[in-house]
């Protein structure tokens, strides 16, 4: 072909460089600017055989570009409200906080480009899904009601039609969830947009009530950290025959609002104690139990999961310290906010053991017993206390493996202020019984 020169490109009119783009198979060169264009022109004769160069021929940065997959696009989101656009529950990944709040923005220059004629079978699917001026009518946004249902990973789906799966619930991200502290059960209503390209469901942009109660009112209550905490007062009533329950109902009491550690060394029934403990409680209407399994052995999780509680995230041995530690976060957010609205719930988790001490502790700390308000426990099993717990419940190996139950170590188990939860006669007998033990 011809050589080209820049200052006769620059001469020209930009129909004549739309012309001549066209005649070379340039992609994308209709919302390129003048000189854009120009400069791709020269660069793609740059490439051998009008190859498409590295980096010139490739839509540009500025003016042209297309937002990255869950941007906002032109006549979008509202900028306060926007959320990004979500995969499917299964193709979400860890990292999916950080890519909510990086895809915010548009693009820059995402709102000058002109509408790109069609070319090729992705720029039909760009049409086909509304991108553009000519599909702005089908991307108009509406509005939607439904019941919230929180993932693992911290995002949420709006189901529609009840608590039944349906192709036209709205995905929820996590960073919509934790703004809006939102929780499953919640009902709202808000604005949504069709699905982009890659997505398979619309996606939740702006909440407009929470419960029926504006979302601005609800996200605006005093902080979770914030609100007063008391000594828990009101002991759970297990109410079971079994003989391990018994023994923490009445020598190492739990209430609501109590910070408790399942400690002892391996194989000292701990799991299995926090299973009989997350059974009894899961049968309390008022409760919201909720379990995470953190660093447990494969089989145990198949067990979990079939017992009444079903674990919200599920790590084995296998998954790194990081990985534990941000599922144990996730569940410890959505149960505060439970707390926060003057609800009770109770956090289970398996374990504590691999996770970083300063995790475990931040994990423990959210257990409070708000005062005229609601309350979160959180118990957990690890190797040792932690240190801040209010309840350290102990087992003894040599009593669990040789099958006496329960099999409680009296003199390493304790609960603080033991009278606040049975009284002054309780805490007395819990007093000679530990005296007893030392003998």
């Amino acid at each position: 072909m011809s050589v080209l020169d820049p200052d006769e490109l620059s001469a020209s009119p930009l129909a004549d460089l739309h012309a001549l783009a066209s005649e070379l198979g340039l992609d994308g060169y209709r919302r390129l600017r003048k000189q854009e264009l120009i400069e791709a022109l020269l660069a793609h004769q740059g490439a051998e055989g009008g190859a498409e160069p590295a980096d010139g021929g490739a839509e540009p940065a500025e003016g042209g570009a297309e937002p990255a997959d869950g941007a906002p696009a032109e006549g979008g989101a509202e900028a306060e409200g926007a959320e990004p656009a979500a995969a499917a529950p299964d193709e979400v990944t860890p990292d999916a906080d950080a890519d909510d709040e990086a895809a915010a923005e548009p693009a820059p220059g995402a709102r000058e480009r002109a509408p790109a004629r069609p070319r090729g079978r992705r720029a039909r699917g760009r049409r086909g899904r509304g991108d553009g001026e000519d599909g702005a009518e089908s991307r108009a946004e509406t509005s939607v009601e439904g019941v919230v249902e929180l993932l693992g990973n911290g995002s949420a789906f709006l189901r529609v039609h009840g608590p039944e799966a349906s192709d036209e619930d709205v995905y929820i991200s996590a960073a919509q969830v934790r703004r809006c502290e939102l929780v499953s059960g919640d009902r709202v209503s808000g604005r949504v947009r069709p699905p982009r390209r890659s997505e398979r469901y619309p996606s939740l942009i702006r909440v407009d009530t929470i419960n029926g109660a504006p979302a601005d009112a609800v996200a605006a209550g005093t902080p979770y950290e914030e609100l007063p905490a008391a000594y828990p007062t009101e002991r759970f009533a297990l109410g079971a025959d079994d003989p391990t329950l018994k023994a923490i109902e009445w020598l190492t009491p739990v209430g609501r609002g109590s910070r408790v550690t399942i400690v002892g060394p391996p194989r000292a029934g701990k799991t299995e104690a926090l299973r009989r403990l997350g059974a009894a409680l899961g049968s309390q209407e008022d409760l919201a139990v909720t379990l995470v399994l953190a660093g447990v052995r494969p089989e145990e999780v198949a067990e979990w999961r079939e017992g009444p509680v079903a674990p919200v995230a599920a790590l084995t041995l296998a998954a790194s310290a990081e990985a534990q530690a941000q599922a144990i976060e996730r569940a410890a957010e959505t149960t505060r906010r439970v707390a926060a609205r003057g609800e009770h719930a109770v956090l289970l988790i398996d374990s504590l053991e691999a996770v970083h001490p300063p995790a475990a502790r931040k994990a423990l700390a959210a257990a409070r017993n708000v005062v005229d308000g609601g309350s979160l426990t959180v118990i957990a099993t690890a190797d040792r206390p932690l240190g801040g717990e209010t309840t350290v419940i102990a087992l003894d190996l040599a009593l669990t493996s040789t099958g006496r139950l329960p099999a409680l170590d009296l003199v390493a188990s304790g609960t603080l202020r033991p009278e606040l939860l049975v009284g002054d006669a309780g805490a007395e007998a819990i007093a000679q019984a530990r005296a007893a033990a030392l003998e």
